[in-house]
């Protein structure tokens, strides 16, 4: 195990889910599950279990440094990967490549974001060793696709090939095709065609595989982070990073290397995923009561309201009447009232928040 490693995303700011992330403290630092842990600890515990806690890399925006070393007491700061600036997940896997490759060249990587919710750990668990053991024994770039359980426009769609080509687990096949978010229609159409997979945003490779894909399809985002080969791990890392990020471009991982190399592959899996990207996604996880609500505060009362998330300070009395699928959240002095159907248009109201209201609140 000592060759495996892991790197987790934590650098969002979880605008979706505004206003209960916010800036300062985003999704991922919070235990939104009632749980007692927050989403990055949830995360970090899960990659325990598959390999050493000292393989675990957290990359995130340096403004939560302090943030993740006060809730992973296990991990130092060299694991800790700060960027200064948001580029999306394809920087942010070079970064960690070029960190790791100092260590071991010869690492077998798996790449996950921290805000995800995995109800059957054991089934991920398994799950994450198989995709890591056929990354070990062959040159695939593998992902993660979950199967869909709902026409979703919120997701990308993974179409993948009838072929068996693993004889270890015939759930991993070669990837036919990406599809960005659909509409409803396309969405619809995938789902009875069976054939396609959401896609989780979870990678497996080898360190080798996935700097052969950098090298090819984004040489240039490579050819920058290349350049700090001997200051990665030293004194000179961190102005060098900022330097770098400074002039490198944003890219997803997605659409600069899964959707071009020939070499991708998907692993079919059902551990109780949800990406908690939304009002939406929770609302689907959470219990709700005889009218379909979900509700988190003390003094929250209900006439004739139904299908809907409320989330309120316990020392707030709300009083609900009339309200079908919607969204109902205050936290620090904002209070935000939207229709589940419509959560996508939170984005835009945390930017108009942002122009007319100030900083301050988003």
């Amino acid at each position: 195990m000592d060759n495996y490693y892991c790197v987790i995303m934590a650098g969002g700011v979880g605008s979706r889910f505004w206003p209960m992330s916010k800036t300062a403290h985003p999704k991922q630092f919070m235990d939104v599950l009632g749980t007692g842990k927050t989403l990055i600890q949830l995360t970090f515990d899960r990659f325990k279990k598959i390999l050493p806690a000292k393989n675990i890399y957290i990359v995130t925006n340096e403004i939560y440094k302090k943030l993740v070393l006060e809730q992973l007491p296990e991990v130092t700061e060299k694991q800790v990967l700060c960027e200064p600036s948001r580029r999306n997940t394809a920087p942010c896997i070079a970064y960690a490549n070029y960190k790791i490759r100092e260590e071991n060249k010869d690492a077998i990587i798996v790449v996950a974001p921290s805000d995800h919710i995995i109800l059957k750990e054991n089934e991920f668990v398994r799950d994450i060793k198989t995709a890591m053991k056929a990354a070990e024994q062959n040159d695939w770039l593998i992902t993660l696709g979950i199967r869909p359980g709902r026409p979703d426009t919120g997701y990308g769609y993974i179409q993948f090939e009838d072929e068996k080509v693993y004889p270890a687990d015939d759930r991993l096949r070669k990837v036919k095709t990406f599809t960005e978010k659909p509409n409803l229609e396309i969405a619809k159409s995938f789902l009875a065609s069976g054939d396609f997979l959401w896609n989780s945003g979870i990678f497996i490779w080898s360190l080798k595989s996935i700097m052969d894909a950098f090298n090819s399809y984004l040489s240039d985002v490579d050819t920058l982070f290349k350049k700090g080969i001997g200051k990665y791990n030293t004194t000179n890392e961190e102005a060098f990073i900022n330097e770098t990020y400074a002039v490198c471009k944003n890219i997803s991982i997605d659409y600069g290397v899964m959707e071009k190399a020939d070499n991708v592959y998907v692993l079919s899996v059902d551990f109780g995923w949800s990406d908690l990207g939304t009002w939406g996604s929770l609302y689907a996880i959470r219990k709700k009561d005889e009218n379909q609500n979900t509700v988190v505060g003390n003094n929250v009362m209900m006439y004739d309201t139904k299908n809907s998330i409320v989330h309120v300070p316990d020392d707030k009395l709300v009083v609900l009447q009339g309200l079908d699928d919607y969204i109902v959240v205050e936290q620090d002095n904002v209070l935000l009232i939207c229709r589940k159907e419509d959560e996508q248009q939170i984005r835009t109201f945390v930017n108009d928040v942002k122009v007319e209201k100030g900083e301050k609140y988003v």
